[in-house]
This record gives C-alpha cells, structure tokens and sequence, in this order.
C-alpha cells in the first residue's frame, strides 16, 4: 500500500488516513513522522495540518478506517446461510492475511495494544474495534443456540490474536495457518446441546 498510485478520486485527507493506517501498521503508532506520512501520502507536510490538528486527530482517523473496515467486512458476512458459514468465513479472513500477520500482527490487536500503553483516551475508542467483533462473534453463536455464547466468543478472539503475536513474533506464517484451521474445526463442533 505504501507509496502506491492513489486512487482517481481519492483525496488529500483520505490518502493522508491511508498512508497512516499502513505506516502505523508497518511501524507502530509512535515511530512514523507526520512527514513520512504526508511523504508516503504524497501531500506536502505542511497540508497535514490543514486536515488534522494533531497526530492524535490522524491516528483517530486511522481508528475510523479500521471500524469501517471491520463494518464492511462483517456486513459482507452476514450475507452467508448460517452463523456457521459467517464464523468461518471470519477465520479466513485472518488467514488471508497470514503474511501481513506474521510480518506486522493483527493490523486491528497491535493498533489496539499500542494505544493501550498510551493515556491518550484513543485507547478506549480503538478497543471498540475488538469489541465490535467480539460482540458479531457472541451473535453468531448465540444463533447456534450457545447459552456461553459470549465466553466462546473470547475464545476465538483470544486464539486468533494470540495466533497473531506469535505468528509475527516468530515470524512464522503458517501459525496463522495452522490455528484457523483448528477454530474452522472447533467452530464445526459448535451445537445447541453444548454448554
């Protein structure tokens, strides 16, 4: 994505967002300059203020564009024929990603855990990307007739984001791989009578 040919209609502010999802994905949240962002965006440093007050303001922006992201990508999936399909479908979203993930984590987990170390109060509107998934997850197996709906709902999160560290942390792909495969088999197991 980076210092990749904009979009016809794409303007200024959103190239700005874009590049600064991507760098702050590749670098984490503190190292890229408004500079390197105006630069990847290919905006003079100087408009960078003219859209965002401050790095805050951008990085706000970013959490934006992940929770449209997140929108989309969940809207997209309730267009399948069942929770079971729509679960899945989710897991394979992670797994298409395996090698952005081992090379920089979950683009959602490490925006959410960088801010986390930050009292900026962007760490609590980044957690509601999580959260938003965590609660489309709880209504999918509750639609499986789960009672512990939200409990196994944590489960999958917690596996996919703990796949994710390590998956980046060794920088080993097929963690990734190996651990969706698990969650698609699991989700497989998922039935009413189960509590």
């Amino acid at each position: 994505m980076t210092n990749s040919e904009p979009a016809p209609a794409e303007g200024k502010r959103d190239r700005l967002i874009r590049s600064a999802a991507e760098l702050l994905y590749r670098r984490g949240v503190d190292s890229p300059t408004l500079a390197d962002i105006a630069h990847d965006a290919d905006v003079p440093t100087g408009n960078v203020y003219y859209y965002f007050k401050t790095r805050d303001e951008l990085v706000e922006a970013v959490i934006d564009a992940r929770a449209d992201e997140v929108r989309q990508l969940l809207a997209s999936l309730d267009r399948r024929s069942s929770p079971r399909a729509r679960l899945k479908g989710l897991a394979r979203a992670w797994a298409a990603n395996e090698d952005d993930i081992a090379t920089s984590g979950c683009p959602i987990g490490t925006l959410c855990s960088e801010l986390n170390k930050r009292d900026r109060g962007l760490d609590q509107r980044a957690a509601t990307l999580l959260s938003t998934v965590a609660d489309w997850v709880e209504d999918q197996i509750r639609q499986l007739g789960r009672s512990d709906a939200r409990e196994l709902a944590i489960t999958l999160l917690a596996t996919v984001q703990g796949a994710a560290v390590l998956a980046s942390s060794l920088s080993d792909p097929k963690i990734m791989t190996s651990q969706i495969r698990r969650l698609e088999r699991w989700i497989d197991t998922l039935s009413a009578g189960d509590t």
